[in-house]
């Protein structure tokens, strides 16, 4: 008696076939599908460190402009890290006017780096900076409260103050604890038609200088002499440096 195993061979040739496409999906699934997916995770971390940085940044427009003694904000800190760096040599900012020879101050800087990523997010002096890890260029998310009214010609520059008593860092949750430690202090200028010079002193490591001339050039119509911004015509400038303490992260 003659057996017919024509139906095996095409059951083995099938098994084999539905095997290799589901080989082959999962090796494209995991060439091409999970890097992206990371990159989609990295991406959403960043965008909450936004919104985070965005939080601490009306934090520190309380305490500085509405008096509030003390705020605590708890973030998610995933995929990287937020670290408070004390202020330092640079960056720093440095004013002059008729009437103030030189004043320089260095703002100190909450700074979230992500693991996955080379996506940087800053709080410096009242701004919300982002900027790649590797590269030059930077810009600025939420912009710091400085004011010029053409009414009374009157140019008005907060400088925030971020310290510690150490270097700070934390990664997972995280609880930001903030006060001011010293009333603000306030210093007025009279000068009618007098030129305010403000020079952003940049880190080399971190660099942040587009960020801030887009800002003087665009935002407050200062004019860029060689990397210092001017802002003519000015009758009366006040300065107020605010210096506030970060407890915990």
């Amino acid at each position: 008696m003659r057996l017919n195993s024509s139906s095996g061979v095409s059951e083995s040739i099938g098994f084999i076939l539905i095997l290799g496409m589901v080989i082959s999906g999962i090796a494209l699934v995991t060439l091409f599908g999970y890097p992206l997916l990371l990159k989609e995770q990295a991406n959403a971390n960043v965008r909450n460190m936004e919104k985070g940085m965005i939080v601490l940044q009306n934090d520190i427009k309380s305490i500085a402009y509405k008096s509030v003694p003390f705020k605590e904000t708890t973030l998610l800190i995933s995929g990287g890290s937020l670290s408070l760096k004390r202020p330092a040599v640079t960056p720093s900012f440095t004013i002059t006017y008729p009437g103030l020879a030189s004043m320089t101050v260095a703002p100190g800087e909450l700074e979230y780096q992500s693991d996955s990523g080379n996506q940087v997010v800053i709080l410096e002096n009242g701004a919300v900076i982002v900027r790649q890890w590797d590269a030059s260029g930077s810009s600025m998310l939420a912009e710091p409260r400085w004011f010029y009214d053409d009414t009374t010609k009157t140019f008005v520059i907060p400088l925030i103050r971020l310290n510690a008593s150490s270097n700070l860092s934390r990664n997972g949750i995280g609880t930001v604890q903030m006060k001011i430690v010293t009333p603000p202090n306030s210093i007025e200028y009279l000068s009618p038609g007098g030129t305010v010079q403000v020079t952003y002193n940049m880190d080399i490591q971190n660099n942040h200088l587009d960020a801030w001339n887009n800002y003087f050039v665009n935002s407050l119509q200062m004019h860029d002499n060689a990397g210092i911004y001017e802002k003519f015509n000015v009758d009366r400038l006040v300065v107020t440096t605010y210096d506030i303490t970060i407890l915990t992260l």
